[in-house]
């Protein structure tokens, strides 16, 4: 979706506008799948506390079944050393932010389980309940902060 060489050319407020708006933009495209009759899975890392607020806003009119993945810190630190793409650390650094939400409709654990068993245990549980309730509840939540907020509450 960008250019890593055009990318590293942006001033650091030009560039956090810029994955701002590239990170707003997929969340609309995931929405303008679900919106033409697809089912969509989607594997994102919500670690800014504005890309859960947004989702919740954009994903309204879907039923959306939320899956937690954890991993242990070290396996995600010797996952990251193996790839090789990122700054070592920066998974565990972003776990309490990712997490902080603190609701799933179901959590799984990648860390000795394959990513195929982890997969058949997000369809198996999701054949049993067909509808996700923690964005509905996410999203009570965050309409009731809002309000809270707005009348000096909070």
């Amino acid at each position: 979706m960008r250019s890593v060489e055009r990318t590293h050319e942006l001033p650091e407020d030009a560039l956090k506008d810029t994955l701002r708006r590239t990170r707003a933009g997929f969340h609309r495209a995931v929405a303008g799948m679900a919106s033409a009759g697809n089912n969509v899975v989607v594997d994102y890392v919500l670690s800014e506390p504005w890309r859960l607020r947004d989702c919740l806003e954009v994903f309204d009119p879907f039923d959306v079944y939320f899956v937690g993945v954890y991993c242990s810190p070290e396996e995600l630190v010797r996952r990251e050393r193996e790839r090789g793409d990122r700054p070592e650390g920066l998974a565990v650094a972003q776990v309490e932010t990712v997490h902080a939400h603190g609701m799933y409709d179901l959590e799984v654990d990648t860390t000795a389980a394959s990513t195929e068993e982890c997969a058949a245990i997000i369809v198996r549980e999701y054949a049993k309940q067909q509808k996700g309730r923690a964005f509905e509840t996410l999203a009570a939540r965050a309409s009731m902060s809002e309000v809270s907020a707005a009348k000096g509450l909070e």
